[in-house]
């Protein structure tokens, strides 16, 4: 009943509306439309957008370091804005010591520490932490592994003392390691089905000379709990560390509570040996061409292909003087919404979602690589428009007007990332990650705003040449748009049900 009275006023409000409309003569309907339109056209014209305001500056209180007795580095940045601490322990071992078919081995070893101690169980370790209103998370990544606590300034005490037990302590027990090792491997065999994945899994092979740093099935299998054991006693040593104070606290407390809990730490015996995985690479002398190889990698009846371009950089490390040019020109590129892969490939053409380009940083070297997934039938057409714009940044002259805010874009999200302390503590360890000074923290402004044009063009012409295109996707698709589009490059074609990473190495 309820339902036929509603839509009985429905009705009737459709037929009153009708009615008012049919008593306007013509000339006044004309008259309200003409009001409607220069209405409408006012407000569009106030929404365009405002000139990007002048950069603001971000000062960063000198960082004070230490060194303890036993070679632990202790650096202290104080903000007394909210009552609010994060300490982080960089230890300067990931991925990279490894070895390739140990793959995944940093980052099981970190990522175990919070998962028991000799006195603590995983429960009580997370209980403990969210007792404190605090937090604990561990990891590793290619260059550095990572513990860090965020807590409340009067509860640090008690946190340090969890965060020490768990670097200095684990217990590496045998049901968590099995636990993470059937936890990695559904993931990768899920995220192996996923053309996004898929294409940067291959890259650090075919491309960057690398394994992947999260591992392998195969690597992860073979992994046992005396290596995880043996990595951390080589790898988590106070000469190799870095514990990182930002935040509510004093230098004073911070030293005081770094000799407290880390003091008694002991290094390792020397002779811990480095190794490297080694893949097939693309590196020798420059191309003078963007792309030198083209590699798909067949999954049938996938949904998307993923596309992407991928260049190791041999001599453009984070200790590079390229390190800035090439900052801007990612975010030039492909760095957020407005950068020039988002506008050519998603704005005006819509075959995808979203396209954006990184760089992996090293010491002395870094990956690039560009990212996009597209219907299959348009993978070709996206390849050659990410080339087109590749080539773009060393032939054309870059305006004032779309250099200047990609340089803001940059400066903005460093000014945001230093407002939290867990921002201020990355960036500080960012820097001794990479042997830099921390006086970085305040001219990473000005070196940015003082990249010219000039200096993309030339970092392009110098670095993005010779890279691969890696499409991941269903070939059958785009096998004839491939070639009509690439007709003088030899295309090779991997069904992914059959990749065996081991093909490219040398």
């Amino acid at each position: 009943m309820k339902i036929k009275n509603l839509l009985t006023q429905r009705r009737k409000g459709a037929e009153t509306q009708k009615k008012y409309l049919n008593n306007f003569a013509p000339s006044r309907l004309c008259v309200f439309a003409l009001i409607l339109s220069v209405f409408n056209f006012a407000i569009f014209a106030q929404e365009t957008p405002p000139a990007p305001s002048a950069p603001k500056s971000v000062v960063v209180p000198a960082v004070k370091e230490k060194k303890l007795a036993n070679n632990l580095t202790v650096a202290v940045v104080e903000r007394k804005n909210v009552p609010l601490v994060t300490v982080q322990l960089l230890v300067k071992s990931g991925a990279e010591t490894e070895g390739a078919s140990k793959a995944g081995l940093a980052n099981m070893t970190a990522s175990l520490l919070t998962k028991g101690t000799n006195t603590r169980t995983a429960t009580q370790i997370a209980e403990q932490m969210e007792f404190l209103g605090g937090s604990i998370n561990s990891g590793a990544g290619w260059n550095n592994s990572i513990v860090s606590i965020n807590v409340m300034a009067d509860k640090l005490d008690q946190a340090m003392a969890i965060m020490a037990d768990v670097v200095l302590n684990p217990k590496f027990d045998q049901k968590e390691i099995d636990l993470l090792k059937s936890q990695t491997l559904d993931g990768l065999a899920f995220n192996l089905t996923q053309p996004g994945f898929l294409a940067n899994y291959v890259a650090a092979k075919y491309s960057f000379s690398e394994h992947h740093a999260g591992g392998t099935p195969d690597s992860i299998n073979s992994i046992v709990s005396d290596e995880i054991k043996s990595f951390h006693q080589k790898n988590y040593v106070p000469q190799k560390a870095i514990l990182i104070f930002t935040g509510d606290i004093t230098a004073e407390k911070a030293n005081e509570l770094a000799q407290k809990y880390f003091g008694n730490w002991k290094n390792a015996e020397r002779g811990t040996v480095k190794a490297v995985g080694v893949g097939f690479g693309s590196g020798g002398l420059m191309s003078k061409e963007i792309v030198k190889r083209i590699l798909v990698l067949d999954l049938p009846n996938s949904g998307q292909a993923a596309v992407s371009y991928a260049k190791n950089l041999e001599n453009s490390g984070r200790t590079s003087n390229g390190y800035y040019p090439a900052s801007v020109l990612n975010s030039l590129l492909g760095g957020g919404y407005s950068s020039r892969l988002n506008q050519e490939i998603r704005i005006k053409r819509g075959l995808s979602y979203g396209a954006g380009s990184s760089f992996a940083w090293r010491g002395t070297k870094s990956n690039f690589g560009t990212r996009t997934q597209t219907k299959n039938e348009s993978a070709a057409e996206v390849a050659e428009l990410v080339i087109e714009e590749l080539k773009k940044l060393s032939d054309g002259r870059i305006a004032d007007t779309e250099l200047n805010p990609r340089k803001l874009v940059l400066t903005g999200g460093f000014g945001r990332n230093l407002e939290t302390t867990g921002g201020l503590a990355a960036a500080i360890a960012d820097l001794y990650g990479f042997g830099l000074s921390t006086s970085e923290l305040n001219s990473y402004m000005k070196s940015v705003n003082a990249v010219s044009d000039a200096q993309i063009q030339k970092f392009a012409g110098e670095n993005l040449r010779g890279g691969d295109i890696i499409i991941v996707g269903d070939y059958a698709k785009f096998k004839d748009d491939l070639a009509k589009r690439f007709p003088t490059m030899k295309i090779e074609v991997i069904k992914a049900a059959e990749l065996n990473l081991s093909k490219f190495e040398k």
